[in-house]
Order: C-alpha cells, then structure tokens, then sequence
C-alpha cells in the first residue's frame, strides 16, 4: 500500500461508531471488528454463536455501515479507528473483553490491545493485515517483496478513484482479496456499501502501512492469540502472518487448507467454530482488569 506520514492527530471526539450488540454477557464481553470494505454486519454468525454465553458487540469503522465518514483532511490512523470504537470498548462486561478481528479490523485490533494494556483477556485474529509489520522483516522464508501486490492494488484501486470510477476501484480491491471475477460475480445489493467505502482505500493504506509501533512492542502483548490463516490467502496477509506467529508471546496459529483471506465470510461455520472453541479456552482465564 502507499500513504502520506502519519499524524498523531486525532479525529474530532463528536464522532461515534454504530454499533451492533447481543448477548447478556455473563462471560466477558467479545468485540468483533470488521474487514475493509466490510461492516459489522458480516459478523452475523458469529453474533448467533456467541450470543448466548457472551456479551457481544461489533463497532462499525470509520466510512462503513452507519458510523460516520472519515472527515479530517490528514490520512487516517489505525489509533484514529481505535479511538473511535473506545467507547466500545468501554462497555465491556467487567471492564474487559476479548478482541476478534479479521483483516483491517484484525489491525485495529492489535494497536486497541497495546493502549489498553491489563484490558483486553484474549486476542482472536484473521490475517491482520498489518503491512508496516513487514518493513526490514528478517525472515528468509518470507517471500520477497511480500506486500507489492497489495500495494499494486491500492495504485489501481487509488487511479481508479480519481478517474470517477468506483466499480474499477472496488474490482481491483475485491477481486485481490477474494479472486479474479470475484467483484463481478457479486450480486449488487453487496456492491452498492463496497463502493461508498473504498474511496478510503489510501487511508486505509497510510494506517496499514506506515503505523509506527514498533515490531517489538507486540511481543508484549502477554494474553492468549488465536492467529488464523487461510492457505489460499495472498502472500501479502500470510507473510504478515507468519511475522506475528513468531511475535506474539502466547499464540496459536490455525492454518485452514484451501481457504482464503474472506474466510469468515465465504466460510463463517469453520472459522467461527475455531473462535468459539478458543474463547470457551481461555478468554475467561485471564486476571481481572486492572485500572
């Protein structure tokens, strides 16, 4: 991806996220965080499943489903969609919760768990594509170059934009997530919210891609990690996998043969079986927050 500096600035504090929610909670609570060009809607399985032992809720991001677009005239931040789901966050049963996010939200995710230090009683994770994570990455089973693909994407995608054409911005998008002919496959009712979001596709990019936390701050994140890959995912989202996997002090990798990036989409009952299993493990495990 390509994007201008960050900035430590933040978002005007009037803005708040919808947001969906279920369950009474007698457990701890789970925030799910949706992919790009997404909502919280695509977490409707996994509301079904959780609902009744735990207390659930799904923000929606800057730009996608009811929350309110991204208005300041810097790039966005990942800290920036943090803020926004704080009061989220804030809500959670005990003053805990476990994280799930897949994709972009599975960034989020992991910047929400290093400012809320002591908050947060597990990590759940569908390839987060952290793509700064690959920066000076030394690993030599990463292939080269792991993130031009994505990268040539958002170049498409962003010249697309320009040229007023949204459906070649959202094909180029879609189509390197989820396949060749993935965007003109897709019925129209599913096209239309795609097209209003990935106009953010260069913020998405600043914050994926020039987050400066450093690698080594996530090797503090001392809670259990459920990481999840699909082998049929681009090299970009694996090999930021793979980064993490030798990272995360506490993880479990779950590699899912012949799926791909949108798995919890295309295939919610397997991942969703593979996430209710680990919070039944381990959310309730962890020590009561700490203020």
């Amino acid at each position: 991806m390509t994007g201008r500096p960050v900035s430590t600035q933040q978002q005007p504090a009037a803005a708040a996220p919808h947001v969906r929610e279920a369950g009474a909670g007698a457990r701890d609570s789970v925030v799910c965080v949706h992919s790009n060009a997404a909502s919280s809607s695509q977490w409707r399985a996994l509301f079904e499943r959780l609902a009744p032992r735990w207390h659930v809720l799904a923000p929606d991001s800057y730009g996608s489903g009811k929350s309110p677009p991204w208005t300041a005239a810097r790039p966005m931040t990942l800290a920036d969609e943090v803020a926004l789901i704080e009061p989220v966050l804030a809500r959670a049963a005990g003053g805990r919760c476990a994280l799930v996010g897949h994709s972009y939200g599975g960034a989020v995710c992991l910047k929400a768990a290093l400012q809320r230090p002591g908050r947060v009683s597990a990590l759940v994770l569908y390839e987060p594509t952290l793509f700064a994570l690959l920066a000076g990455a030394d690993d030599a089973a990463l292939p080269p170059d792991a993130a031009r693909g994505i990268r040539e994407t958002v170049e498409r995608s962003a010249a697309a934009i320009d040229a007023g054409d949204l459906d070649a911005a959202s094909r180029a998008f879609i189509d390197y997530w989820m396949g060749s002919g993935a965007w003109d496959a897709m019925p129209e009712p599913r096209r239309a919210p795609i097209r209003g979001s990935v106009v953010l596709i260069r913020h998405w990019s600043n914050a994926l891609m020039h987050e400066p936390t450093p690698r080594a701050a996530f090797a503090a994140l001392d809670v259990p990690a459920l990481l999840m890959v699909g082998g049929a995912s681009p090299a970009s989202s694996r090999a930021v996998a793979r980064v993490l996997a030798r990272t995360l002090p506490r993880v479990e990798v779950v590699e899912f043969d012949g799926l791909g990036h949108m798995a919890p989409v295309t295939h919610a009952d397997v991942v969703n079986d593979a996430i209710a299993a680990f919070l039944e493990r381990h959310a309730a495990d962890a020590p009561a927050a700490s203020s």
